[in-house]
């Protein structure tokens, strides 16, 4: 599913060097769950963000699905994080103009697909997260638990085979995150 082989992250300035991943190996299988733990700063975020594609590393070799995505475009990378990777951020990330369902809907209408299948995966996860009476709400009509969960709903809507969170329950009830 998701492998790593000597992935580095160095962020360059002029003044300084700072090396945010070394060499890290990393195998994980279909239907694994890892938690990623460590202090403010140890590259955990950089790690999500070379993980769902979002950022290149400097060296290294990274395999997603058995696909090199090593030294893919930008264009191609933001295809295959679209169909393949989920992400839940801790600052929700929703767009404001937007009502839940139209949030839920952007990475959706990126891959192309169709409008019924659409209205139907994004009932489908806002119901699972509770928010399914709430269709047409904007994120500043909630509270900061009801915008988490729809930002889940909104991870979970496209069935990703890789699922990335940054702190998902940190703004969820103790009862809401537990299941």
């Amino acid at each position: 599913m998701l492998k790593m082989q000597s992935v580095s992250k160095v962020f360059r300035t002029e003044q300084v060097e700072t090396h945010a991943l070394r060499s890290l190996d990393l195998h994980v299988r279909e239907g694994e769950f890892v938690a990623v733990t460590g202090p403010s700063g140890s590259g955990k975020t950089t790690f999500l963000n070379l993980a769902g594609l979002l950022e290149t590393f400097t060296n290294g070799q990274y395999l997603l699905d058995g696909e090199d995505v090593s030294h893919l475009s930008d264009d191609a990378r933001s295809r295959l994080r679209n169909r393949k990777i989920g992400f839940i951020f801790q600052g929700f990330n929703l767009i404001p103009d937007l009502n839940l369902f139209d949030n839920v809907d952007v990475p959706l209408r990126y891959r192309g697909m169709a409008a019924a299948e659409r209205k139907q995966r994004i009932e489908e996860a806002l119901t699972k997260v509770g928010l399914g009476s709430r269709l047409k709400h904007y994120p500043t009509e909630l509270s900061g638990g009801q915008q988490q969960r729809a930002a889940i709903a909104r991870a979970l809507a496209g069935s990703p085979r890789l699922l990335l969170a940054d702190e998902p329950t940190g703004n969820l009830d103790s009862q809401m995150a537990r299941g």
